[in-house]
């Protein structure tokens, strides 16, 4: 590993957890300033995990949002991931404990302000199966339950994302391409309101940091007319402790 990255990484796992939580949402909500126009945005994300046992992980994230043809928004809030079962994935990039398991449930809050109008909660119910196929390639079947509120009103959501991903060498050096196809079923407007497809590539820098910049086309079906959204993104990743699984 290069110097810059050794330090870089040192440096990570010294500064406490609740202070790269803080960061994160300043940071994602500096960045994510709206675009001029509403057919391309830019979605910045922090991600921030650290074990609370062999068994079960902690996550806090930081993102920008545009869902269902709403302005862009940030979404912030912690999570607590439960994993169950071991892949064999030595070829993988998967600095994310969550990813090496055959299943992961996960429950959590996220939080979205608005500016001039009503802010949003929601708690997020999630259950990710895994699975490792010929060729190197990850499988990853996502399916989210969302429970929404808005000045005590409430509805649900339930996204299905469908990611294939596979690490390749350069040298010594092995990102992580990959694709995503996502679903969205919103209460509000009773049938399947959003599909979003998603291109990226996973690069690591160092044992505990990684770095995900991607693509995503949105098409949101639940507005008339239908709002089409090309977002370029990063999503920054740090796993400040891990336990030997």
């Amino acid at each position: 590993m290069k110097p810059a990255l050794v330090c870089f990484s040192r440096t990570a796992k010294a500064i406490p957890a609740w202070r790269w939580c803080l960061s994160s949402a300043v940071l994602v909500t500096l960045l994510g300033l709206p675009a001029s126009a509403q057919q391309t945005a830019f979605m910045p994300e922090v991600d921030v995990y650290t074990g609370l046992s062999p068994g079960a992980q902690f996550w806090f994230q930081a993102k920008r949002v545009r869902e269902d043809g709403t302005p862009t928004q940030t979404e912030i809030g912690p999570s607590i991931n439960f994993f169950i079962k071991q892949l064999k994935l030595q070829k993988l990039t998967v600095l994310d404990d969550s990813k090496k398991r055959f299943l992961v449930l996960s429950a959590g809050y996220r939080y979205l302000p608005v500016p001039g109008r009503p802010s949003q909660s929601r708690i997020l119910l999630m259950a990710t199966p895994n699975l490792s196929i010929k060729g190197g390639v990850l499988v990853s079947d996502r399916n989210r339950l969302e429970i929404n509120f808005i000045n005590g009103n409430a509805y649900w959501r339930y996204r299905n994302r469908l990611t294939l991903k596979k690490t390749i060498a350069v040298h010594s050096y092995r990102p992580s391409p990959y694709a995503s196809s996502e679903l969205y079923y919103n209460s509000k407007f009773g049938k399947w309101s959003a599909t979003a497809v998603k291109a990226g590539c996973i690069l690591p820098l160092g044992n505990r940091i990684i770095l995900d910049p991607y693509y995503e086309h949105a098409n949101a079906t639940g507005v008339t007319p239908n709002q089409q959204t090309n977002a370029f993104g990063i999503a920054f990743s740090s796993s400040l402790r891990r336990f030997n699984q």
